[in-house]
């Protein structure tokens, strides 16, 4: 009998624990029946920015005051702002098409810093239909006055609001970037999160030395970065009940396994997705059921967090240990 390899994520039954993250491709109704024909439990739309937001909300503004002097009509030319529709409605159009052309969760992703009109488009993505809204909180602290308190407030309180507005479930995606992810993690749960993505993947800039000026480079992730969740998720597994999804450097089946042995309840694939296609979604899944049928597991769930720092014989690796003995064995081996 194949292993069960259905999973659940948000309060949501998933088919598979293999999420296609928000990407460029998931914003293609046509790729987004690809994926789901591949067999991804669930699918994450690109994030709306909250630039996006602001620009269109200043667009709207300037529209509206041009002339509006000069033509006393123009006053009740334009309805009043504050109910006029003035978000990105091509996002909500997607979030529509999505949930009309696909049986499986799709996800909505909000991209920004501030909790602003986060609140508003949060209500409206849930009224388009969003299964879930997930914030993907991307914010570089560059002030030399702002504490790390400070930033973990930035976000604690973008999540109360956000919560205190909208019923769909709600996951709150971090990078990698705190003092102390595992009591951060607890907050954003008791602030109303319910699950959260690790992690973010900070995106620095590069120095263009002709031009002279800073520019955006993006590189796909790699294997290797998949490790950092590893990590917290193993650690957090024991301590919390939110939903926890690894996200960054899943590529193959095994990158999958290793973090759901750690407790992950889902992986989320995006560099891999754009590679090798959306078909790439059934060869990951085909070949972590082989692996399960060769070593016993049944289901996702008997072996979702049985690799954790509870449940491992040496739990001591999450932490200093594995520092060390990393260390020193590559130090005896060179010699």
């Amino acid at each position: 009998m194949k292993p069960d390899i259905t999973t659940r994520y948000l309060g949501f039954d998933l088919r598979s624990p293999l999420v296609a993250s928000a990407s460029p491709i998931t914003g293609d109704v046509d790729v987004l029946r690809r994926l789901e024909a591949a067999g991804v439990g669930a699918v994450v739309l690109p994030s709306l920015f909250e630039e996006q937001i602001e620009h269109e909300e200043t667009q709207m503004l300037r529209l509206r005051e041009t002339g509006a002097h000069a033509f006393g009509e123009a006053l009740d030319y334009f309805p009043a702002l504050q109910v006029y529709n003035s978000g990105p409605d091509a996002y909500l159009r997607k979030i529509e098409a999505a949930r009309a052309a696909l049986a499986i969760p799709v996800v909505a992703s909000l991209n920004g810093a501030s909790a602003g009109g986060w609140v508003h488009h949060a209500k409206r993505m849930e009224e388009a239909g969003a299964s879930a809204i997930e914030l993907n909180v991307y914010w570089v602290p560059a002030s030399p006055s702002e504490t790390g308190a400070d930033v973990e407030h930035r976000y604690i309180d973008l999540v109360t609001r956000v919560r205190a507005a909208v019923r769909v479930p709600l996951c709150v995606k971090v990078a990698d970037v705190f003092s102390s992810p595992a009591n951060f993690v607890l907050r954003l749960e008791r602030a109303g999160a319910n699950g959260v993505v690790l992690f973010n993947r900070m995106l620095r800039p590069d120095l263009d030395l002709e031009k002279l000026e800073l520019v955006p480079k993006l590189e796909l992730s790699e294997p290797r970065e998949s490790r950092a969740a590893l990590q917290w998720i193993g650690i957090l597994r024991p301590h919390t009940r939110l939903s926890l999804a690894a996200s960054g450097g899943i590529h193959d089946a095994s990158d999958a396994l290793k973090l759901l042995l750690v407790g992950a309840d889902v992986v989320m694939a995006t560099s891999a997705l754009l590679r090798r296609g959306p078909d790439h979604a059934r060869a990951i899944l085909d070949e972590a059921a082989t692996w399960m049928e060769s070593k016993g597991y049944a289901s996702v769930q008997e072996l979702r967090g049985s690799m954790s720092a509870r449940n491992c014989p040496d739990p001591t690796a999450y932490e200093r240990a594995n520092y060390m003995r990393t260390l020193t064995t590559y130090v005896a081996d060179a010699v």
